[in-house]
């Protein structure tokens, strides 16, 4: 038991010290970083459930009652 609070506390203490090139002051990160990060994923699973055809949809759906 002692060992796994040793481990835990071990853990904890390395988490503290490590940042990445992405976080800025304060440990947050950049939208545009956290954009770029999500983007591709978006896109694939967008493919991959045909969500291409539904913002094609919304698109021209807009701008029929834009009257475009």
């Amino acid at each position: 038991m002692a060992h796994t609070a040793h481990t835990a506390g071990r853990t904890a203490l390395l988490g503290r010290g490590r940042s990445t090139a992405a976080t800025a002051a304060g440990g947050r990160r950049h939208p545009l970083v956290a954009v770029a990060m999500i983007l591709p994923m978006a896109v694939l699973l967008s493919v991959l459930f045909g969500g291409v055809d539904a913002v094609v949809t919304q698109a021209s759906s807009v701008a029929g009652m834009l009257g475009r």
